[in-house]
């Protein structure tokens, strides 16, 4: 069963037009789109299309070496016990076992949701994205990904060119643009964001007007109450900085820059919250598949207490009643979309964590009626993604529609990956990037205290003392693929002596120098108001261990960890501004 085949007493999805943006209520079906439907009668002589000739095209395939499924080994869906046990399972060395895909120029297959070639992929297509993937993806997000969305008939999908894409296409949808020049101050419309964001959406948001309104975090992410939660910023919303806000943008798993991830209730709370004051919100979340058992248990071995209470993958199966078919993906902390009775989340998917970047190809699910407005929106914009893109994914996961058709899949034999593949190979770059997590928060743990030994005495007496001081602290990132570290700079020998925005930015210079060669991602840059990088952002960095080659992340974060230590040894201001300055000389930039 799943959310296509529900017995439909499920409520409506409510109606969100009053959101709607002037534009975006305007907007009309495309005439020409509109007219592609007569292009797929059969045998028809088509004068009507301004369409290139196929044959002209100067690709007759398209081919590549590509990973099979099993490629990466995979990591436990349940915690082991104890933590450290998780790298016997495997090595951090990655099997390079590979096959080809082949896309044909024609494929023998008349159905277009099963055709997958190079004329009609290469062809200008319809807004919501080449047939065959759009198919795969709606059924994969509705029966696998989210199979107990709880609103009648289940939501809808449009393909992107990524998230970032797909964002701005929700703000534009969402959101009127607002100008202090031109518009009254009572007019002015807001975005709700975690206190440290993702500044790539900040800065699509920034430009249109929308007043960016932080919110409170704590180490599993966006508080519901307490000081600075969101129930305190929407109950005493000040008129006079604009309307209160009606947009939630949130990263809800291993969350930009922070790795937080959004347990259930926590989920249930805000999304209370976002009904009593009618509020839509906005979830990216592209490391979903990037969620890791072992955080928790790890936490609790080194301090005592787990990550989260609330947030707990791989201890339950969080798909009831309807399992997704695949017991990895029963056991991730589900969408926003698993609570959403109202149709109030727009979903952001990528393809760039778990095929790559350059793809630049990605999804919303949303509910249908606000799907369709984000199409009208495609066809005059983007129109679709690269059908290089669509039909290389659809290959490698779908394979040849017909046993003659000349396409080869991304298995052994050629018939595609399939859904079983696929999920397979999530689970495998999980195993992966669970490894890398374990490595560097292993190390980061052990090192974050400096100890030093010296000798006291009284009158009559000498002895030995030992203190420990320490330098950070961090949360082991239930998900993604960040460590979000707190500077503890309050117990450096110069805190008092100089600024603390200095004393961070001469660390960081410090560890870029030639002896440590780390480059660390300030807190600055992922502030969302100057207030909070004037209060706070100083005191964090934000470091990656998806990036560097796997040997590296085992010397990079002991690096880290030594350079931290020789700059805490640091006792003269002359010693800092040499810090700065060496740093800019070796090529670093003032902060």
């Amino acid at each position: 069963m799943n959310s296509s085949t529900f017995d439909d007493s499920r409520p409506p999805p409510v109606d969100l037009s009053h959101h709607y943006s002037r534009v975006t209520k305007n907007r009309t079906l495309s005439n020409i789109k509109d007219f592609y439907k007569y292009f797929a009668i059969p045998g028809i002589g088509n004068l009507a299309g301004g369409l290139p000739n196929n044959n002209y095209f100067p690709y007759d395939t398209l081919e590549a070496t590509v990973a099979i499924p099993q490629r990466f080994e995979p990591t436990p869906n349940v915690p082991v016990d104890p933590p450290i046990d998780l790298h016997s399972f495997t090595t951090l060395s990655d099997d390079q076992a590979s096959t080809r895909v082949v896309v044909p120029k024609t494929s023998g297959a008349t159905d277009i949701l099963r055709k997958i070639d190079l004329k009609s992929a290469l062809q200008y297509g319809t807004a919501q994205g080449y047939p065959p993937l759009y198919a795969f993806i709606r059924r994969f997000s509705r029966e696998n990904m989210h199979p107990n969305v709880p609103y009648a008939g289940g939501p809808e999908i449009i393909l992107t060119c990524g998230a970032t894409d797909g964002f701005s296409k929700a703000i534009e949808a969402l959101s009127n643009v607002w100008s202090e020049e031109r518009d009254w101050i009572r007019d002015r419309e807001g975005l709700l964001v975690e206190e440290f964001a993702y500044m790539n959406a900040i800065q699509a948001a920034r430009p249109r007007g929308l007043n960016i309104v932080p919110v409170a975090i704590d180490d599993e992410g966006m508080m519901a109450s307490g000081k600075g939660g969101l129930a305190e910023v929407l109950e005493n919303w000040d008129e006079s900085k604009g309307k209160r806000p009606h947009l939630i943008y949130t990263v809800t798993i291993g969350q930009n820059p922070t790795g937080t991830s959004l347990g259930v209730q926590r989920r249930k709370d805000i999304y209370a919250l976002c009904q009593k004051y009618d509020i839509i919100i906005i979830e990216d979340d592209p490391y979903w598949y990037l969620q890791y058992p072992s955080a928790n248990a790890s936490s609790v071995a080194a301090r005592g207490h787990p990550t989260s209470r609330d947030a707990q993958p791989g201890q339950q199966n969080y798909n009831s009643p309807n399992s997704s078919g695949f017991q990895f993906l029963d056991s991730l902390i589900p969408s926003y979309l698993s609570v959403d009775t109202e149709g109030r989340v727009v979903r952001l998917d990528t393809f760039s964590k778990t095929v790559a970047p350059g793809c630049r190809l990605g999804w919303i699910t949303t509910q249908p009626a606000l799907c369709e407005r984000i199409l009208r929106i495609t066809e005059t914009s983007t129109q679709q993604p690269s059908g290089f893109v669509q039909s290389m994914i659809a290959e490698l996961i779908m394979g040849p529609q017909t046993p003659d058709d000349g396409g080869r899949g991304g298995t052994k034999d050629g018939k595609g990956w399939q859904v079983a593949g696929w999920v397979r190979w999530l689970e495998g770059l999980r195993g992966n990037y669970e490894r890398r997590m374990q490595t560097m928060c292993g190390i980061l743990e052990e090192g974050k205290y400096l100890v030093k030994s010296g000798r006291r005495q009284s009158i009559s007496t000498e002895w030995s003392v030992i203190d420990r001081v320490q330098m950070y602290d961090f949360i082991w990132p239930l998900g993604g693929m960040f460590v979000w570290l707190k500077l503890n700079l309050s117990s450096h020998p110069l805190w008092k002596k100089t600024t603390h925005e200095k004393l961070s930015h001469a660390l960081w210079a410090h560890l870029t120098t030639d002896q440590y060669l780390v480059l660390v991602a300030p807190g600055l840059i992922f502030s969302p108001t100057e207030e909070i990088k004037a209060q706070k952002g100083w005191a964090y960095y934000r470091l990656c261990f998806a990036a560097v080659d796997e040997p590296e992340v085992e010397k990079t974060s002991h690096r880290f960890v030594e350079g931290c230590k020789t700059f805490w040894a640091k006792k003269k201001l002359d010693d800092i501004e040499e810090s700065v300055a060496q740093g800019e000389r070796e090529g670093c930039f003032q902060m």
